[in-house]
């Protein structure tokens, strides 16, 4: 049996033992089966999208997102989840992990999770305001926001044991994790652990403030064949985050924005050299308007991004800027269609101007 059908296999299984179970929503459907309490959701997103890149195809129908996800909840203190993604012709596994809630100060998660840095990475993509994180455009280098974190490992899912917590008026919220540093679904190579540390404050029901730290280890010695050596000497680099959000996903006006900046360590991986420093910010905005009286459409939401990224503060011309205006139809709860149009536009002046049309349609359960 290959792992395909192994992973499919156990996240169907719980229905065969399920002795009662009830519909919830967009919260996913509850089953009680030998006093656990199994939430079984997911999502299935599937887009289309342009690229102005010549060297590439000029559009393609893709399963962007094919996501089957179990809660599983054992009692008030131990409960966990599993999740993998089909999408894009690939198996990954996404969330994998066991939380125990010894109090609303504190949680402690260990296994396969999103480590707590970069407020539009930490956004569900059942929930993001824009279509891709990174603006993504097949052919093209975007320096956008989330582009940095990701691909320099800041933020993304690793493995690992990460706190969490907050007050009981819900005005300080905090994070803290320690993982391998090495990504999802990947085994540590090197021994260095990644540290990130996170903490938000929410003076008002919908806003809140966030600044942290993240670190990853990367070597600094190469193997014979000129490789990044993970039996060689590390160092850690270095990036800090501030990020806010005002409003929320229902209705009116919503704001989400960061700025980004630190080490762009993948520039120098390898060396002993010193990485040059990369600085980023994104802000992005929508306004979701309540449609009455439509058995088809809930709401209708314009939204626009605007992201921009150095990746070397010390060089000129070598960063560019992201625009993205959009526009999202909703039917019920998060199952809607989006369309963005992502435009880059790179400072260097032999440098070409790129787009992508994008349009996703959105199952949510």
């Amino acid at each position: 049996m290959n792992l395909a059908r192994r992973s499919a296999l156990a996240l169907v299984l719980p229905l065969l033992t399920a002795s009662q179970s009830r519909a919830q929503g967009n919260e996913g459907v509850k089953i009680r089966a030998r006093a656990l309490e199994i939430t079984i959701s997911g999502r299935m997103h599937e887009q289309f999208n342009t690229t102005s890149v010549t060297s590439e195809p000029g559009s393609e129908f893709l399963i962007r997102r094919a996501r089957p996800e179990l809660g599983v909840k054992v009692n008030d203190f131990v409960e966990g989840a599993l999740s993998v993604d089909f999408g894009e012709g690939e198996l990954d596994l996404k969330d994998a992990y066991v939380r125990l809630n010894f109090d609303p100060a504190l949680q402690i998660t260990f296994g396969q999770f999103k480590r707590p840095f970069d407020l539009f990475e930490l956004t569900s993509s059942t929930q993001i305001l824009v279509i891709e994180r990174t603006g993504k455009i097949r052919g093209a280098e975007v320096s956008s926001l989330s582009r940095f974190t990701e691909r320099l490992r800041y933020s993304d899912r690793d493995v690992g044991v990460q706190i969490t917590g907050h007050d009981r008026r819900g005005l300080l919220h905090w994070a803290a994790a320690l993982t391998n540093g090495e990504g999802a679904n990947r085994e540590d190579e090197d021994g260095e652990k990644a540290l990130v540390g996170r903490l938000g404050v929410s003076p008002l029901k919908e806003l809140a403030v966030w600044g942290g730290i993240s670190t990853t280890p990367y070597a600094t010695e190469e193997t014979a064949a000129g490789e990044p050596d993970p039996s060689g000497d590390h160092t850690r680099a270095v990036a800090f985050q501030v990020d806010g959000e005002w409003g929320n996903f229902d209705h009116g006006p919503h704001v989400q924005a960061g700025i980004a900046w630190g080490d762009n360590w993948r520039a120098i991986e390898g060396t002993d050299a010193d990485a040059p420093a990369f600085v980023t910010w994104q802000v992005i905005g929508t306004y979701k308007f309540p449609v009455r009286k439509n058995r088809f459409v809930q709401a209708l939401e314009p939204v626009f991004r605007i992201s921009q990224g150095d990746p070397d503060t010390d060089v000129e011309d070598d960063g560019g800027v992201l625009l993205t205006p959009g526009f999202v139809v909703y039917f019920a709860g998060r199952n809607k269609i989006a369309f963005n149009y992502d435009v880059w536009v790179p400072q260097g002046e032999d440098l070409d101007t790129e787009s992508s049309f994008k349009a996703q349609a959105y199952l949510h359960f």
